[in-house]
């Protein structure tokens, strides 16, 4: 397949995935709804690294080894289903006072010893970090990269190759949850979100729960 047939098929495929309803979704979401735009976009950049992690063990011909070992899934789906379990316990815990610092899990007197810069040093890893993680433990993310190296990919092609199909998914990912940043952060929407933010941040933290026991309890097919 030509190297513009093959960014033409990945670009439809995979802004298809990336739009469709999920954990990176909702964690996107919630993020920008509650601390704005640039902890949004520090959280969709941590996706779309995160899709690096299944890029390159898809690119050495791992995919189809994990996707189709039941144990190596079931490795997979008890760690990302903890973890999003995990993100959303933090969110249903959530007070109306907590979503004024961007550092919650820290003690106000270590934040207080902490310079402002440190301090927002900090919450930008930790946003980074979250994202990347919640993209990275995906359990489904094999099978879709299976299907995907079945219709364009291969471990065959051209290591530069493999490189721009890399590069252009995370991308292609990038810009879909830049696009959902820009838009929940526009004024008049994330304002009146702001009056009730601690209430968001539960309902989302619900649908982090429920998301996370859903992938502990459901077959990957």
């Amino acid at each position: 397949m030509e190297l513009s047939e093959g960014l033409l098929l990945i670009t439809t495929i995979h802004l298809l995935a990336a739009a469709s309803p999920g954990p990176d979704f909702v964690l996107v979401s919630q993020q920008t709804l509650l601390h704005g735009k640039k902890t949004g976009l520090l959280c969709s950049l941590g996706i779309a690294l995160g899709l690096a992690v299944h890029i390159v063990y898809s690119s050495l011909g791992l995919a189809a080894i994990i996707a189709s070992s039941e144990t190596i899934l079931w490795g997979i789906k008890l760690v990302g289903g903890s973890y999003l379990i995990y993100l959303g316990i933090q969110g249903l815990k959530a007070k109306k006072l907590e979503r004024l610092n961007n550092s919650n899990s820290a003690s106000e007197d270590s934040i207080a010893r902490k310079s402002p810069d440190t301090v927002e040093q900090l919450a930008s890893r930790r946003t980074l970090a979250k994202g990347f993680l919640c993209n990275a433990l995906n359990p489904k993310a094999p099978i879709y990269f299976v299907a995907l190296f079945t219709m364009v990919l291969s471990p065959d092609m051209p290591l530069y190759q493999l490189a721009i199909y890399g590069v252009w998914m995370m991308i292609l990912q990038f810009a879909w949850f830049a696009t959902v940043v820009m838009l929940l952060s526009r004024p008049k929407i994330n304002n009146r979100f702001q009056q009730f933010g601690h209430w968001l941040d539960r309902v989302l933290g619900g649908a982090m729960l429920l998301m996370g026991i859903k992938v502990l309890t459901s077959k990957i097919n």
